[in-house]
């Protein structure tokens, strides 16, 4: 757990120059009118879709909470929304995806910006930052996401009762996908790839664990840096062990050249894992072209040998009213229909503004206080979809599994990629995704 100290005494020990203030004494408290969030999000460079998708989300359940339009930006700047009674102020800034900028930048909103909470970030090493080097000495709640690394919420050193987290993780991937690739497939034995970092670790070894727990023979495991493209002899090495299946932790740097050497090889197994986002469904969506030949069909899809796949949230896994406005503003707003990120920072602004309205007052402590233990009401995945863990601030909501099928003309305006989530073939309750609080995995008790 963290440790509790003093802000201003923290700061100075660590070198972070004095606060003219504390952070989050400038929240009105009951019968005020404003609070500030410091939002940190990647919004240029590479992989900029990350924290645009990331933003929307959170400004979709901003402006779901206050009956009005998203804000329709993805830039850096102060933005505004009204829900209920509460003014809350936005302070945007680029983290580049670098921890060294995410750090800087929520120094800069705690110190000089006063802010009540921050929010971010995409990545989950800079995550780890914000709260090692500002969360922790300056006591300010952090609502993480959509980092998704499972480390956030269950190694000691990121555990915190002022760190939240809306956003699915690594660990939820697994725990779904894991478990119905193990009991509803033939899939026997494994073999384990990913990024050697800290997303692609987290998906190997949650992985391990649940296909482990659930009788399915790990193979062997191999860790690769990312972009890497040398893959015709790792795959090769799955195939002499003997694997039925392949999962692979990496993001789109490094996913479709594994996908690539894949369908053009002559495997017998299976390649599962999780759904990515656009960015990463259209550069697959083009090798699946390449590989298999236009058109697309579902057939071509199906004897590809990929998937099934797990989703942590995408459009079209779930049916309810609260999920159907949710889309048809996105989709008006930003021209692209809610992503997988969408869901679980929908759900973080979602909860902040229930938080405030429960508590009655802006205060980040209050707010941090409302947060434990929550059922948030207005969610994408529906009604009281998300229910933060009193052991870890985690919060538990459903997840589907879906085989991949070619874009359907309906979403084609709205979804620029050749393939697209299928049809639900499982949806896994909240009940069951999470690192229960007695796992050997779950490393922190609030």
């Amino acid at each position: 757990m963290a440790r509790k100290l003093s802000r201003r005494g923290m700061l100075r020990a660590t070198g972070v120059a004095g606060v003219a203030g504390l952070a989050g004494c400038t929240g009105a408290l009951s019968g005020g009118s404003g609070m500030s969030i410091g939002v940190l999000q990647p919004v240029s460079g590479d992989l900029g879709y990350y924290g645009q998708q990331a933003l929307w989300g959170f400004f979709s359940g901003l402006a779901y909470k206050g009956d009005t339009d998203p804000i329709e930006e993805s830039t850096t700047g102060s933005y505004t929304v009204t829900a209920g009674d509460t003014e809350y102020e936005l302070i945007v800034r680029d983290t580049q995806f670098s921890a060294d900028t995410a750090q800087s930048a929520a120094t800069d909103l705690v110190e000089n910006e006063d802010v009540d909470m921050l929010f971010g970030t995409a990545s989950s090493g800079a995550a780890g930052r914000v709260i090692d080097t500002v969360v922790d000495t300056a006591e300010v709640p952090f609502m993480a996401g959509p980092a998704a690394s499972a480390g956030i919420t269950s190694n000691e050193g990121t555990c915190s009762d002022l760190v939240f987290r809306a956003s699915e993780n690594t660990a939820m991937d697994a725990r779904s996908g894991g478990k119905y690739v193990a009991t509803e497939t033939d899939i026997s034995s494994v073999y384990l790839f990913g990024a050697d970092y800290s997303f692609g670790r987290a998906v190997v070894n949650n992985y391990e664990q649940v296909l482990s727990n659930n009788g399915v023979e790990i193979l062997g495991k191999r860790f690769v840096p990312q972009g890497y493209s040398e893959w015709d002899g790792l795959l090769q090495n799955a195939e002499d062990a003997g694997a039925d299946g392949v999962v692979g932790g990496f993001t789109v740097s490094t996913l479709p050249q594994m996908f690539t050497s894949y369908l053009q090889g002559d495997y017998s197994y299976s390649v599962f894992g999780g759904l990515a986002t656009q960015v990463t469904s259209q550069v697959v969506g083009q090798t699946l072209q390449q590989a298999l030949g236009e058109p697309l069909t579902q057939e071509k899809l199906d004897n590809s040998g990929l998937g099934p796949f797990t989703t942590r949230y995408h459009w079209n896994q779930y049916d309810n009213e609260i999920n159907s406005s949710f889309v048809d503003s996105y989709t008006s707003a930003y021209g692209v229909v809610p992503d997988l990120f969408t869901s679980g920072t929908f759900t973080a602004a979602s909860a902040i503004v229930q938080a405030v309205e429960e508590s009655g007052s802006t205060s980040g402590s209050d707010v941090a206080g409302a947060l434990r233990g929550m059922t948030v009401t207005d969610t994408p995945k529906g009604e009281n979809g998300y229910t933060f863990q009193e052991y870890n601030n985690q919060a538990r909501s459903a997840m589907t599994v879906a085989n991949l099928a070619p874009t359907s003309d309906e979403w084609s305006d709205s979804w620029d990629a050749a393939i697209q989530p299928g049809e639900p073939l499982a949806t896994i309750g909240k009940g069951e995704t999470t690192i229960p609080a007695d796992a050997p995995g779950m490393n922190c008790s609030l």
